[in-house]
């Protein structure tokens, strides 16, 4: 389980693919920390750690994830957004995600506000239940609050903190992201549908 809360961007440095697997070396300031079987969100996929040299780790994705998500899309130099998972001890700063990316959404503009900017969603419309006016959505990992919401789009906004520190930065229109919705409210969702 994450929060959404990046820790580190990591750079990708090799990817090989095997069959239909592609492993990943990822380069970071907190990799050496990192262990063997421990779960890192990348770009909110949640991936199992495989190996660890000083500041590169190795991650594998399979094809299930690869298809779900826009890591398939990663080329050599390509930043990732890193967590670590939560430690139970302490405060959550933004909200409870999985690491289970249910989608790809695509970008479909940007606008510089002066001081902040402002991103535009576009979502496949069959999620559009779990997409509510200030609730929260994942993008590549980043806890967002999102508004505007529409049937298959919302409206995000980010502070420069968080535009510095992420891959936020390189999504311009066009762009496809990963995207988590709330675990809430798909539970929420499931028992109105099950008549509960």
């Amino acid at each position: 389980m994450f929060t959404g809360i990046i820790e580190a961007s990591g750079v990708v440095k090799k990817i090989v693919k095997t069959g239909t697997n592609q492993t990943f070396w990822v380069e970071s300031h907190i990799s050496h920390e990192l262990k063997v079987d421990q779960s890192v969100s990348h770009n909110g996929v949640c991936l199992t750690v495989e190996s660890v040299a000083g500041d590169i780790h190795s991650v594998t994705a399979i094809e299930e994830t690869l298809n779900k998500t826009n890591l398939g899309t990663l080329q050599e130099g390509d930043l990732l957004n890193l967590e670590r998972c939560m430690i139970m001890n302490g405060r959550l700063d933004g909200h409870i995600v999985q690491g289970h990316v249910d989608s790809t959404a695509q970008c479909i503009s940007v606008a510089e506000k002066e001081g902040s900017w402002e991103y535009e969603f576009e979502f496949n419309d069959k999620f559009a239940p779990l997409v509510i006016e200030k609730g929260s959505a994942c993008i590549n990992g980043i806890s967002l609050t999102v508004f505007d919401v529409k049937r298959n789009s919302f409206k995000v906004a980010i502070i420069p903190y968080t535009y510095n520190h992420t891959n936020i930065k390189q999504v311009t229109a066009g762009s496809t992201v990963n995207i988590e919705f709330d675990v809430i409210g798909k539970y929420i969702l499931r028992n109105s549908e099950l008549g509960r």
